[in-house]
């Protein structure tokens, strides 16, 4: 089996809802053998199921989960060996469009082509989009629980990383914990 990223396009559903997807699409492809519906994130514009399938088995397994929405992407989950200017141009592109497990990834790969405290710098970005992919699986306190570590790695960082404002993250970062809520925001 394969790993798959589907998104739906998601018109009504919150955090809150993730266990009920998760559940409602095992339940809708329970005829599958072979195809494990792993979990389910909620994002503001899609629905990520992350599942384990045969490549021959997506289209079906699409057209069962349509109850829940429109397809609108499939994304095939295998370790990538970017180099790191691309790493860092799709981390921010999954980060501003709320693929926060997807930026965790591309990041991981930027992470083990660095070294000092650029290593250190990049592995607080991964963790900001690690508790942000919490959040989406309505785990709010941990993804809470993982800021100060983020700041801890981001706290002697450059102000500026390739494009990224890491000043204002930190900020960003300060003023969640001290709301003791998670607030998206692009980078």
């Amino acid at each position: 089996m394969e790993r798959y990223l589907l998104h739906f396009k998601n018109e009504k559903y919150l955090p809150q809802n993730c266990r009920e997807l998760a559940y409602k699409a095992r339940d809708l492809a329970s005829d599958m053998v072979g195809v494990s519906i792993r979990l389910a994130r909620v994002a503001t514009k899609f629905i990520e199921f992350d599942v384990a399938a045969e490549k021959e088995d997506l289209d079906l397994l699409v057209e069962k989960l349509s109850p829940i929405g429109d397809i609108d992407n499939i994304r095939h989950v295998v370790e990538e060996h970017l180099d790191k200017e691309k790493g860092i141009t799709d981390g921010i592109f999954y980060f501003n469009n709320e693929r926060f497990w997807e930026c965790h990834e591309a990041f991981e790969g930027v992470w083990n082509q660095c070294y000092g405290r650029e290593k250190e710098l990049v592995q607080g970005l991964i963790l900001v989009a690690v508790a942000f992919a919490h959040e989406q699986e309505n785990e709010e306190s941990i993804g809470i629980g993982m800021l100060q570590r983020s700041l801890d790695k981001l706290d002697t960082s450059p102000s500026v990383y390739h494009s990224i404002d890491v000043d204002r993250i930190r900020k960003n970062v300060v003023d969640m914990q001290q709301a003791n809520k998670l607030t998206r925001f692009e980078i």
